[in-house]
């Protein structure tokens, strides 16, 4: 028989859910978010898991990678589509939506989602750090024009390196 692993991911905590093939929940805990915790737990059953499944979030590439290096098969869910199968559930808890999560697992009745690479989410925080480093720059520069403008002194209306040390 195959058995299903469906986590509701929190920031500090993970409500676990695995269901069998004909969808009878047999095991159900909260662990802390930690890949660690997670994998140890599930290798711990006496039931060989099929596939892990979440819907995407902000820890869902961590939790991704971290559980296909412990050996897991592991689809991250279209957390709209998920949201919108677990509305339907009377009482929205933890532990209710990972069981509908295991369910959405077991019925295959969901789109997994691209993972991008570790590499590609490296470049894409450079860039977004570089783009909120340049924002912030040009508001301090801005700053100091507003700041100089009251004591009369004008800057031209670009200002380049080091431009500030001859006013």
């Amino acid at each position: 028989m195959e058995y299903y692993a469906g986590l509701d991911v929190s920031l500090r905590s993970c409500a676990v859910c695995v269901v069998d093939g004909k969808g009878t929940v047999l095991y159900e805990r909260d662990l802390p978010c930690e890949i660690e915790e997670i994998a140890g737990y599930l290798t711990a059953l006496p039931v060989t898991i099929e596939r892990i499944g979440f819907e995407s979030g902000t820890l869902s590439q961590h939790l991704f990678y971290g559980l296909k290096a412990e050996g897991f098969d592991v689809v991250c869910m279209e957390a709209r589509q998920v949201s919108a199968a677990l509305s339907a559930m009377r009482n929205k808890t933890d532990r209710n939506d990972a069981r509908g999560i295991a369910q959405i697992l077991r019925t295959g009745w969901f789109s997994p989602v691209h993972m991008k690479s570790r590499e590609a989410h490296g470049v894409r925080a450079l860039l977004s750090t570089r783009k909120a480093l340049l924002s912030k720059t040009i508001d301090l520069a801005n700053e100091v024009r507003g700041l100089l403008k009251i004591f009369g002194i004008r800057l031209p209306k670009t200002v380049k390196h080091g431009s500030f040390d001859g006013v």
